[in-house]
Parts: C-alpha cells; sequence; structure tokens
C-alpha cells in the first residue's frame, strides 16, 4: 500500500489556508457579512451594539494566533449593525506579540472571503500633533510604515491581489467623508491624520517623538498598518479610525500607564461606537 502524503502545516499555501478556516466558520454560521470591523484596545464594546448571530472563539479557527493583550476578548462575532450584515474582531494581534505579519493579517483574509467588501479598522494611538486632546477621535487619512516591512512580503498569489499594489490612498476618503458627516449629526467633531506605525511594545523616547512629528506624523501607534496593506492588496475599501489616548509632547512628557490608556480608550468607546454605527448605517 502505498504511503499517505501528509502535508505539513508550513507547505500549505494562504489561499488553502484561508478556504480552511472558512470551512470551519461555516460549520458554525452561513453568515455572510459586508464590512469587517477590527476593534482595537479597549474599543470592544461595540459588539455590544450588534445584533449577534454567531460567536466564534480565535481557539476554533484555524491558522488564527490567540491573542494576547490585556481587554482583547480573542473573537469574532457576527451580525447586524445599524441594517448592515457585519463581522467584528474582538482582538486583533500584533507584532510585538511574537507573531508574524502573515499571522497579524490573516484574519483579515478570511473576513474578505467571507463576504466583506468594506473594512473599518480602529486603535488607540498617541497624540503627535500638540492641537490633539485626550479622547479625541481622528479619522486616519494616510499611514507611515515606519516599521519597515510589509505582510505582502514572500511569494504572492495573483488570486488574492496583484504583486505591487498601489497605496496612493489606503483609506477611502468617500468611507472618510461619510464619518466626518456622521460624527457632525451625532453633535461631536472628528480630526484627520496620518497614523505612524511602530512595532512596539516599547513607547517611545522624546528623540522619537519629535523625529516623528518632523514626518509629519500625527499619531503613533503598534498596529493597523499591516492590516490596512492587506486590505488595499484585495481591494476592500477601508475606514482608519483612531482614539487619542495620550499626548506625545516631548516637552512635556509623562509616564505613561497601560491602564491609563485602556482607561481613556474605554472612556471614548461609546463616542466612537456610535460613530461606527452611524457611518455604517450610510455606508
Amino acid at each position: 500500500m502505498p504511503m499517505k502524503r501528509f502535508v505539513k502545516e508550513q507547505d500549505k499555501g494562504l489561499l488553502e489556508k484561508m478556504h480552511e478556516s472558512v470551512r470551519e466558520i461555516r460549520l458554525k454560521t452561513t453568515f455572510e457579512p459586508e464590512v469587517g470591523i477590527i476593534l482595537g484596545t479597549g474599543l470592544g464594546n461595540l459588539s455590544k451594539r450588534i445584533e449577534i448571530e454567531a460567536d466564534i472563539d480565535y481557539s476554533h479557527i484555524p491558522y488564527f494566533p490567540a491573542s494576547t493583550v490585556e481587554s482583547h476578548t480573542g473573537k469574532l462575532s457576527f451580525g447586524k449593525l445599524a441594517g448592515k450584515k457585519v463581522v467584528a474582531m474582538e482582538g486583533r494581534f500584533h507584532l510585538y506579540e511574537g507573531y508574524g505579519l502573515d499571522e497579524i493579517t490573516f484574519p483579515v483574509r478570511v473576513m474578505h472571503e467571507l463576504g466583506a467588501k468594506k473594512l473599518i479598522v480602529s486603535n488607540a494611538s498617541g497624540g503627535l500633533n500638540l492641537d490633539y486632546r485626550k479622547g479625541e477621535i481622528v479619522v486616519i487619512e494616510d499611514h507611515i510604515n515606519f516599521v519597515g516591512l510589509s505582510p505582502l512580503m514572500g511569494p504572492n498569489d495573483e488570486r488574492l491581489g496583484p504583486r505591487f499594489p498601489d497605496m496612493s490612498a489606503p483609506y477611502s476618503a468617500r468611507l472618510a467623508g461619510i464619518a466626518e458627516e456622521a460624527a457632525r449629526e451625532a453633535g461631536f467633531s472628528v480630526r484627520c491624520g496620518v497614523y505612524l506605525w511602530i512595532s512596539g511594545p516599547n513607547l517611545e523616547t522624546r528623540a522619537e517623538y519629535r523625529m516623528m512629528r518632523g514626518l509629519g506624523a500625527d499619531l503613533v501607534g503598534m498596529s493597523t498598518v499591516p492590516e490596512v496593506i492587506v486590505a488595499c492588496h484585495m481591494g476592500m475599501e477601508v475606514l482608519g479610525l483612531s482614539v487619542v489616548t495620550d499626548l506625545c509632547d516631548p516637552d512635556h512628557l509623562e509616564a505613561v500607564d497601560i491602564k491609563e490608556i485602556i482607561k481613556t480608550a474605554n472612556e471614548a468607546g461609546p463616542k466612537l461606537d456610535k460613530l461606527v454605527e452611524a457611518a455604517i448605517r450610510r455606508f
């Protein structure tokens, strides 16, 4: 009898892994989302506004990493929000956790494979722009990849996207305009700014903050950019939203406590929840 050949996990192609994850998800729900949502640090309460049809722990989905960050629940929630079908990631993954960029961005590919053509990505960030105040919401209009690595490095599968995707407009001006309009109607204003991605987990020095401001960045954080690059690779329309949780003034810098960052994000959460819901209603 010929010996059965077992395929090593590392030998499997990205598309094959995606299909395997989707097959497992489809055993638990046939829900087809229109919009994918990534909930950042301290911003997980939006899921309470979703009319849940199914919750799936990351541990039950093949190739999904385990979320190790405080305040990140670690599950996919499927349901309706503002009349639209959504899938929300309650907890994301970061480079500083030890994961590779392919692991960090894999859930975005799965959400797209499930049907999501739009992506809303949220995060908590440090405010480099000295006009910002803690708790403000910023619509991300562009980003700087300060890490210098791309999740698209390595072999490219043309079925997923082009070898050299354009990044002249990674964040949708149309969706940003919708978010700004939704905020005005909700009775508050939002800022627009440029987000700079660092690897973390340490925060930055005074000299680094000065350099980042000189580069044209308004915000700094440890997530978002890898997911957005992959979303653009697959042709998704992206809305980026950031909550300013601490101020990065190099001349008046104070030590930052992660518990204070989460507290600020939680306090801003209800406003962000209303914004996301109102924006989705207009999609």
